[in-house]
């Protein structure tokens, strides 16, 4: 395990509205207002998009990501971590999705379009020690707490 203490800096409410992209929107936001590091509650409804549930394999690592789309209006609720990346903060955001007795769970890509509204705070963390680097194994880029101090 490895850790970083940060305090809580500013924390935002947004409105994202329907047609507007939830990813897109948040992405903006944050390197508009310079947040680096933090974290993100959100729920509301989306209506077309791409969610990742998992790897294909799970013994193939790094994993094939097993993608499903969803369309029409979906309830959705979740979290997201905000991290420095590279040129730009770092947004990985997991959700579940809703529809009748359907549930999609997993981490939304490339596109999240908003179906009516969805609401989300932003809350900032500040002196926190975190960098993103590429494991070596895994092949995937992964938060380093404390990385600073890390070689």
């Amino acid at each position: 395990m490895r850790y970083t203490e940060a305090k809580i800096g500013r924390i935002f409410y947004l409105r994202i509205d329907h047609g507007e992209d939830l990813l897109s929107s948040l992405e903006t936001f944050i390197a508009d207002k310079g947040i680096s590091a933090g974290i993100i509650h959100f729920l509301g409804a989306v209506r077309e998009g791409r969610i990742v549930t998992g790897p294909e394999k799970a013994e193939i690592i790094p994993p094939d990501p097993s993608f499903e789309s969803y369309d029409e209006g979906w309830d959705v609720f979740g979290q997201a971590t905000i991290t420095p990346g590279q040129g730009k903060p770092h947004l990985h955001l997991h959700g579940s999705l809703g529809k009748k007795r359907d549930t999609l769970t997993g981490c939304l890509r490339e596109k999240a379009e908003v179906y009516l509204i969805v609401e989300a705070i932003i809350i900032e963390f500040t002196g926190a020690d975190i960098l993103r680097r590429t494991d070596p194994v895994i092949g995937l880029d992964l938060p380093e707490p404390g990385g600073a101090s890390h070689p």
